[in-house]
């Protein structure tokens, strides 16, 4: 009974006070594109991140912007990090983290040209073979390159 009075309540409120309802009770997440992006003799390019927890190594990415594209999210931050273009991205996957509340969508990428000159979040950018990756480079971050070329743990 009370489940149908709700109900009804809610078809005949306003649009307007219907969505902030959805946003109060519903999860919110931020939403980052990474890109797990390897060169023509099979090298992942790695980023030393300035302001990133832990040792700071990791794939290159970053948070959307409101209205943006995860591919053009992307593209963005791979610009302004390290001045790289790409030659192709396709999404290799997407997960959901719960602390902090995030989607992550991992792209494949094949870079366009050289690195460029890095901005002030990265202390340094390279080429790394998959069985010498940088020391400091974490477990997670290695599953999620093994993961998004398709490479068994």
């Amino acid at each position: 009974m009370m489940k149908r009075l709700l109900g009804a309540l809610w078809r005949v409120a306003p649009k307007g006070l219907r969505r902030w309802g959805v946003r109060l009770v519903e999860p919110r997440f931020t939403v980052t594109a990474g890109a797990v992006v390897t060169d023509a003799e099979g090298r992942v390019l790695v980023l030393e991140h300035r302001f990133r927890t832990g040792s700071g190594w990791g794939i290159p990415g970053g948070f959307l912007e409101k209205g943006e594209q995860p591919e053009e999210a992307l593209r963005r931050e791979l610009r302004e990090e390290i001045g790289l273009e790409l030659e192709s991205a396709e999404i290799a996957f997407a997960r959901t983290l719960k602390k902090p509340r995030q989607i992550e969508i991992i792209f494949r990428c094949k870079p366009k040209g050289k690195l460029g000159r890095k901005n002030a979040e990265i202390k340094s950018a390279g080429w790394f073979d998959l069985e010498s990756l940088p020391p400091g480079l974490g477990r997670e971050q290695r599953r999620l390159i093994n993961r998004a070329l398709n490479r068994l743990e």
